[in-house]
């Protein structure tokens, strides 16, 4: 090592850090440990924060597969899932399974093929698999199993029930009863959280089990929600007079109806907001029924309707009593002209009775005899039968409050003036005929015209950092913001001087000593190697050398002499031309002397 470091001149141009290798490899090499450290802590934590950015931008939409699932059910899906090699996933509480969005439609049609979910309300496929051998009752208890499981799936088709259960109640139906026993039903209704059902939808799904079952009536539907509340109103709700929740709604229907018609009418005289109108309504729900019967005065014959008429005339004598001695023979009824057979003696003999109104008759005479006329007439009768109507209006009051008018002065102030009585006397008629005004009902209309006190108090806005939709922000741009500022600081604070330190120098920021005698190129000087009119280099050798410059231009000079480069950068150039020379010339005294700056222990020894 000594003997190759005596070929050095003694005034070496290659100091400790003066040797910098030109390519990456080697200038990776020449870091220290530290600087390896972080710049390879760097690349590592930059891999993964673009790996997690590339992850979160492409992570998978799931959406929901099948909810409100069996345990039964659910765990042959997650079985079948695991088999496909599907990922899934479950919503907070177990309520839905969750498949990536691509893969929603695919998933369900291979379930489905494979008969999942079965779901655990039973239809009409109960029926399909009848076992030899079933008893009367059996069929007919699968029977309502299936019915009350095809009404539990048409009712939870709805999009407010979460689930239903259908309890039929269906008797045995026997000939040779006189009074049958009617079948009933009860419906049990699980809603989503949040909804309700209006009396409409309780009322359809009233009718659909009423109609879905022979001889159901509607009456004897019961629905209840989970809570226990019979949602459902029985066919007597108003036997005993309470007041109905549907007469409650049709009072306040009413009411809204006749304010809106004040408004209506006004708003556009006083403005949108310079009326307020409240309409109260007195409605007779009684229902009353009368029956009346009337008769008219006894008509002339003429004007009367005939009923009947009946006529009764008897022509001729008396008919002969029977005579004789009584007994059988002379009580029966003899034809005409037949004497009767005396007993004991000689009859005396008789004329019969035709023969002697025959000869009257011919006679000129008239028969004795005797007519009776009998002529029924029509009664003159109105029976009326009269129901009174539900739901009768039997007063109306309404009360109205006009703000007062805004009249500006002449600076422009806007002053606010109670109206003409002129004008709310039409005002008031107005409200009248919109509301149908009866005096002889007891109707009664009040207006009247009063200041507006202004609502001072105003909802406080709330500032930006408590709004609901901020945080909603937030949060989907926490992570993507969260990455971004943890690769920037990974990048400017161990990448950044892990590279500068990995770049080659800039020759303007290389200030190096400079050397206490000049450098010798092959035995000369460097003076006698740089050529230029700034003169020799020798004063750079000195303590205070003294620098080479070039006078400034004046107006009176000629051409502008040639700007010399820096004593510097040409200090450095001479020093590494005679690095190179010297590698070739002597590569393995270049070898040692490197050895002997990384290894200087093994040089001591």
């Amino acid at each position: 090592m000594s003997a190759a470091a005596a070929q050095l001149p003694a005034t070496s141009p290659l100091p400790g850090n003066a040797l910098v290798p030109a390519g990456l490899a080697s200038r990776f090499a020449a870091l220290d440990r530290s600087q390896r450290l972080k710049l390879a802590l760097g690349a590592v934590l930059l891999a993964a924060v673009a790996i997690a950015a590339l992850v979160m931008g492409r992570s998978a939409d799931w959406r929901v597969l099948f909810s409100n699932l069996s345990d039964k059910d659910g765990g042959a899906i997650v079985a079948q899932l695991a088999q496909m090699n599907v990922p899934y996933k479950y919503t907070e509480g177990g309520g839905a399974i969750m498949v990536p969005a691509d893969k929603v439609h695919d998933v369900r049609l291979r379930l489905a093929s494979q008969g999942l979910p079965k779901g655990s309300v039973a239809g009409f496929e109960l029926t399909d698999a009848n076992r030899f051998g079933m008893t009367q009752f059996q069929e007919k208890l699968s029977f309502q199993r299936g019915l009350e499981g095809e009404l539990t799936r048409s009712i939870q088709a709805l999009a407010a029930v979460q689930s239903a259960r259908v309890h039929l109640a269906l008797p045995n139906q026997n000939g040779f009863f006189r009074e049958q026993q009617k079948p009933s039903a009860s419906v049990l209704l699980t809603l989503h959280p949040g909804r309700t059902l209006d009396r409409a939808q309780i009322a359809g799904i009233v009718h659909l089990v009423a109609s879905s079952v022979p001889e159901l009536s509607s009456a004897a539907v019961s629905v209840v929600d989970d809570s226990g509340k019979l949602l459902s109103s029985t066919g007597d709700a108003n036997a005993n007079g309470s007041v109905d929740a549907q007469q409650l709604a049709y009072v306040q229907q009413l009411e809204q109806l006749y304010t809106r018609r004040i408004l209506d009418m006004l708003e556009p005289v006083v403005g949108k907001q310079n009326v307020k109108a409240q309409v109260t309504a007195d409605v007779d729900f009684s229902q009353t029924e009368a029956t009346s019967e009337e008769h008219r005065p006894n008509l002339s014959q003429d004007a009367s309707a005939v009923r009947s008429q009946q006529t009764i005339e008897t022509v001729g004598a008396t008919p002969a009593q029977p005579s004789g001695v009584p007994g059988a023979a002379s009580n029966q009824p003899q034809p005409p002209g037949a004497p009767a057979a005396p007993i004991n003696g000689q009859a005396a003999p008789l004329a019969p009775n035709g023969a002697q109104a025959q000869g009257q008759a011919q006679a000129g005479q008239r028969p004795p005899g005797k007519r009776e006329s009998i002529t029924n007439y029509e009664v003159d009768k109105t029976v009326r039968t009269v129901r009174g109507a539900v739901g009768t209006v039997k007063r109306l009051s309404a009360a109205v409050v006009v703000n007062y008018q805004g009249v500006p002065d002449a600076q422009g102030k806007v002053t606010p003036t109670a109206l003409p009585a002129a004008q709310l006397e039409q005002m008031t008629a107005l409200v009248r005929e919109s509301i149908g005004f009866s005096k002889e009902r007891g109707d009664s209309v009040n207006l009247m015209n009063a200041a507006f006190m202004a609502d001072g108090a105003v909802a406080p806005d709330l500032p930006l950092w408590k709004r609901p939709e901020l945080y909603e922000l937030a949060r989907s741009l926490a992570w993507p913001a969260a990455l971004a500022v943890l690769g920037l600081a990974v990048l400017f604070g161990l990448v950044r001087p892990a590279l500068k330190a990995l770049a080659p120098p800039k020759p303007e920021a290389v200030k190096d000593k400079a050397p206490q005698e000049p450098l010798a190129l092959e035995g000369g000087p460097v003076a006698a190697a740089l050529p230029g009119p700034g003169g020799a280099l020798d004063a750079v050798v000195g303590d205070d050398p003294g620098r080479p410059s070039l006078e400034a231009p004046g107006a009176e000079d000629g051409p502008e002499p040639i700007a010399l480069p820096r004593p510097e950068l040409l200090l450095e150039q001479a020093q590494l031309e005679g690095a190179r020379v010297m590698a070739r010339q002597n590569p393995a005294a270049v070898a040692n002397i490197v050895r002997g700056w990384i290894n200087p222990e093994a040089e001591k020894a």
